[in-house]
């Protein structure tokens, strides 16, 4: 499969505000995940496909490209649609709205985002003022200066090692971090680039996002 250079955006259900309005630009593709499809109508977005078992939208869609999924299945609709993304090469993806409502797929949706960069890609979770994603193995992430609020760093599993958290408030320098204790929440921007790395093992990163994130992910992006 030719690797792609767009975005793939796969939107779940989600308010309307302008923040999160997608805006596909030429070689991006969008999947709407079950109720997404009605998400992205009204935001006047068709997607190129749509998947899921759809009980929450109530119906199969009328679009030329749906996958119908199962109710009882092993992959939520979420991680179907990713798979679909990463099948056609994409190794970018932007998820939004699977933050907020039912908590366990919140923090399903989180996961993805390391499953994400097992698999060579990195994802985005974007929600209302908040986004998300990860980072691994001798990767890092560097965030420009004019960002404000809170972002806090956590180690998705076991030990997170060679830590380095650079022009922040509370900064780090080749330390360790654990899963089983959250030192590196609420930490803040301070009006200067700021730096994440991580040498060995894979990383969690959540940030008010008061700004356009639209405009922020070109400098984001690290695979």
């Amino acid at each position: 499969m030719k690797s792609q250079t767009g975005i793939c955006y796969i939107v779940g259900a989600m308010s309307l505000t302008p923040g999160l309005c997608p805006h596909p630009a030429p070689g991006d593709y969008v999947i709407a995940a079950d109720r997404g499809f009605d998400s992205l109508l009204a935001y006047g977005v068709m997607p190129d496909l749509a998947v899921g078992d759809f009980d929450s939208l109530g119906h199969q869609p009328n679009h030329p490209n749906v996958i119908q999924l199962p109710a009882e299945k092993d992959d939520t609709d979420m991680v179907f649609a990713l798979r679909q993304g990463l099948e056609r090469g994409y190794r970018r993806f932007l998820l939004l709205g699977g933050v907020g409502g039912r908590l366990e797929h919140t923090m399903g949706n989180l996961e993805l985002l390391d499953w994400l960069t097992c698999h060579g890609a990195q994802g985005f979770l974007a929600g209302e003022k908040t986004a998300a994603t990860c980072i691994r193995d001798g990767s890092s992430i560097t965030f420009p200066d004019y960002m404000t609020g809170y972002l806090s760093v956590f180690c998705n599993s076991g030990m997170a090692e060679g830590v380095t958290l650079s022009n922040l408030k509370y900064p780090l320098e080749n330390d360790t971090l654990s899963s089983s204790f959250p030192l590196g929440v609420s930490n803040q921007f301070v009006g200067q680039s700021a730096r994440v790395s991580v040498q060995k093992g894979s990383l969690l990163l959540i940030w008010e996002e008061k700004g356009d994130l639209y405009s922020l992910l070109p400098q984001l992006w690290v695979v």
